[in-house]
């Protein structure tokens, strides 16, 4: 695919969102500038030795061209590690009022193995009608429940397994094994970044850790490295050992750098086509970039108090998630193409997997989630980025509607359908798409597989998820299978 630049709508003080990211680069100056026009054809390309070189956007991730006009540029997945209960959240089943406790006949599966029957646990939340499309939303998140003529509900999501590991590993990369690329990957392998100082796909983790199957969930999988995930860390230095050693004299770096991909550059003119030495290559001259931009791009002080509070980040309960919603904007102000969000880490209660007392559970995580979302769909909306940046909110599966044990209020796992959202990036707003039983057991009306919302957020982005496709072990890859898959239009504007 060849290099290519489009223009992009949003202002940003009067400009474009591709000038913001032209004038915000960190270092990009007069020579990145000409690399650029350069790699358009609008100037001489420069020496193989020259510095303009060493930032032009020509490698692994250079903007590349979409399948067809894209409505988002950016996506942010807000995932809610450990699987939120849709019924007590956003999928309201009033049917179950006044059964708790009540023994039913319904099969689930979840850590526990198949069950035929169990006790009931109502939800424990009341719900109330919101916005102009009087959608049902669970006090759990009355900041959010401000925003859902803005939000598409998918009440009737299913994924392939009830266990963490394989279940987070399918939403992250749509298979539940490992060693297939993340969703990050195929996104900034079709479309490049448009940020060529920072990375196209990064990951804010948990202040508790990071998820199961750790960085497999933001691998890069048979494709380059270049494409996996970077996480970001939101307090000191965003990337661990980024900066060079305080002792090396002025200029030293940029010529070992320079020393290093000369030689890198000889041998793969002599190797057409080795990719891991072309990331090596792109991988080293990015990092250089990012002594500079990525310390500016996660600090806070231009942000005003009133922002800051506005996120949450004035509250020891929401701080930590509301930097990294923060953090988000920022990011997809400046270009990057995938940034992955995670609430909850660890194991137990660090994380929303509410196997023991369920209100204990979920009002912790909800409290420390709802008012940060809800501020970025505000901040995304009045900077005019909505519209160009797809939200996405879930978790790797939901929860059954009885309980797990003989006492207490904790669910197991839900594959058999669960509830997630999307918003902005050209995607209808108060609505609801499928259902799940009136007990929120299993999706009955227009299931989906998690391969349809990828699908979706494929097409969104300007990519067809049925021919976007990587050779690899003798066959041509797709984050959605082998076999066509539709994307959700019932929720595309």
């Amino acid at each position: 695919m060849t290099a290519h630049r489009s223009s992009h709508s949003g202002n940003f003080c009067g400009r474009t969102r591709r000038e913001f990211v032209w004038e915000t680069g960190c270092g990009f100056g007069a020579a990145a500038l000409s690399s650029m026009l350069a790699s358009d054809g609008l100037l001489p390309q420069a020496s193989a030795n020259s510095a303009i070189d060493n930032t032009m956007p020509s490698g692994p991730m250079a903007v590349k061209p979409p399948h067809f006009a894209p409505k988002a540029k950016t996506v942010i997945f807000l995932f809610m590690y450990g699987g939120p209960s849709h019924i007590d959240t956003f999928d309201h089943k009033p049917a179950m009022k006044g059964m708790d406790g009540k023994t039913v006949d319904v099969k689930t599966f979840g850590r526990g193995g198949h069950k035929s029957g169990g006790r009931i646990v109502e939800p424990r939340w009341d719900f109330a009608p919101h916005g102009e499309c009087g959608k049902m939303v669970s006090t759990l998140f009355p900041n959010v429940a401000k925003h859902v003529d803005d939000i598409a509900f998918l009440h009737s999501l299913t994924a392939d397994s009830p266990i963490h590991g394989s279940a987070m590993l399918m939403m992250n990369s749509g298979k539940i094994l490992s060693g297939s690329p993340a969703l990050g990957s195929w996104l900034t392998y079709g479309l490049g970044s448009e940020n060529q100082n920072m990375p196209g796909f990064v990951v804010m983790l948990d202040p508790t850790g990071g998820p199961i199957s750790g960085a497999k969930n933001w691998s890069s999988g048979y494709m380059p490295a270049t494409y996996q995930g970077t996480v970001f860390r939101t307090e000191g230095n965003p990337i661990l050992d980024l900066n060079p050693p305080s002792d090396f004299p002025p200029g030293l770096q940029r010529r070992l750098i320079d020393s290093i991909q000369d030689a890198n550059r000889r041998h793969l003119a002599q190797h057409v086509g080795e990719e891991p030495l072309a990331s090596r290559i792109a991988s080293y001259e990015l990092a250089y970039r990012m002594q500079s931009s990525a310390p500016e791009a996660v600090d806070l002080s231009d942000e005003t108090a009133e922002t800051l509070s506005m996120y949450g980040i004035d509250n020891p309960k929401t701080e930590a998630f509301g930097k990294r919603c923060l953090l988000a904007r920022r990011l997809a102000q400046r270009g990057v193409r995938f940034i992955q969000l995670y609430s909850g880490g660890a194991h137990n209660d660090d994380n929303w997997d509410a196997h023991g007392d369920l209100e204990i559970n979920h009002n912790k995580h909800a409290g420390a989630t709802d008012q940060p979302i809800a501020a970025l769909l505000a901040d995304l909306k009045r900077t005019g980025m909505l519209d160009e940046t797809l939200v996405v909110w879930g978790g790797e599966f939901g929860r059954q509607p009885t309980a797990e044990y003989a006492k207490g209020s904790g669910r197991d796992h839900n594959a058999y359908g669960f509830t997630m959202w999307m918003a902005g990036g050209g995607i209808k707003g108060g609505v609801s798409y499928g259902t799940t039983d009136e007990l929120g057991a299993a999706a009955v009306e227009n299931p989906l597989h998690v391969r349809n919302l990828h699908a979706t957020i494929l097409h969104q982005m300007g990519l067809d998820p049925n021919h976007l496709s990587y050779f690899y072990g003798g066959l041509d890859q797709k984050l959605v299978g082998v076999e066509p898959v539709r994307p959700i239009r019932e929720i595309i504007a």
